[in-house]
């Protein structure tokens, strides 16, 4: 089973103590995002986790649970995202440099294999031409080239859950920035991947990524799984299936093109109610949901890994 910690909210920048004694305790209830009456039972145990992709802005409280994580026997690797927008667009984050600097002290930790970078999503304004994307790129590129092998990229898709508030790209300029970007991380030695886009930018390099990916777990934890597409993701999704352990609106970064978020108000009422020691990431059971089990097998191949 691949655990994916979390499509929904920053479980490593706000529920890292939540998460660890859920691993501790070997379960977790993870509330349907339709229904909130019903819960998934997760098993959280080492023999059903095959691999825990996490996904974070921040994983600063993480640093002192990489060895912990490592001494249970989880495999897992971090998928942390780094752009260069000001917190007129990112409102909560640290400063960049901090996080910068953060994100090659997690590769120092858990190696340049296991620290993807997401600069994601590449929205177009008269503040963020395609210029300023290049440049910023490229600095960036140049600080981070010896700790990550691979960049993700995607570019803004403009949610109704975000009132229009950026358009799409054209597909003008989403060559450009590809183009730009491509040649910016060959000369860095980073391989550029999309995240959930249908546009082929092959010709630039750039291959069709998944976060959920088959081939980078399977080279993590060093055994062939038996997977399936994730069917519950968006048509260009190239992801695995994967069981999601957050919940939507316990966010507070505040980035502006968040989908995971409904309002401000919503956010801090139900981070309020978060304890660490429940079994749920917010809140805690009332006693009457219907509780269905959603652990998954150990999809490991038993056979001697060629990695």
């Amino acid at each position: 089973m691949i655990i994916s910690a979390s499509r929904r909210t920053d479980i490593p920048a706000f529920y890292s103590e939540w998460f660890m004694n859920r691993l501790a305790e070997g379960y977790a209830l993870i509330p349907n995002p339709r229904n909130p009456n019903r819960l998934g039972r997760v098993k959280l145990t080492p023999e059903n986790v095959d691999c825990i992709a996490f996904w974070t802005k921040n994983p600063i409280p993480m640093f002192e649970r990489f060895s912990v994580l490592d001494s249970m026997g989880y495999s897992y690797y971090m998928q942390f995202t780094l752009t260069a927008y000001d917190n007129t667009i990112e409102t909560n984050l640290p400063p960049k440099a901090e996080l910068l600097q953060a994100f090659i002290e997690m590769s120092k930790q858990i190696g340049p294999c296991r620290s993807i970078w997401r600069y994601d999503p590449i929205i177009i304004d008269i503040k963020h031409p395609i210029e300023w994307h290049i440049e910023q790129f490229t600095a960036m590129c140049e600080c981070l080239q010896s700790y990550t092998e691979r960049c993700v990229i995607s570019f803004v898709d403009p949610y109704k859950s975000l009132n229009n508030r950026y358009r799409a790209l054209t597909n003008g300029e989403m060559t450009a920035i590809a183009s730009g970007f491509a040649e910016i991380a060959d000369k860095y030695g980073i391989t550029l991947y999309t995240c959930a886009e249908e546009i082929e930018l092959s010709q630039y390099g750039i291959k069709h990524g998944s976060c959920i990916d088959q081939q980078l777990i399977e080279k993590i934890i060093g055994s062939r799984i038996v997977a399936k597409n994730d069917a519950n993701q968006r048509t260009a999704c190239r992801c695995i299936e994967s069981v999601d352990i957050g919940a939507y609106d316990i966010c507070s970064h505040g980035c502006a093109y968040c989908y995971a978020t409904s309002s401000t108000k919503t956010v801090l009422h139900r981070m309020g109610a978060h304890d660490p020691h429940s079994p749920m990431i917010a809140g805690h059971p009332k006693g009457d949901e219907i509780i269905t089990e959603r652990t998954v097998s150990s999809q490991k191949i038993n056979q001697l890994s060629l990695f």
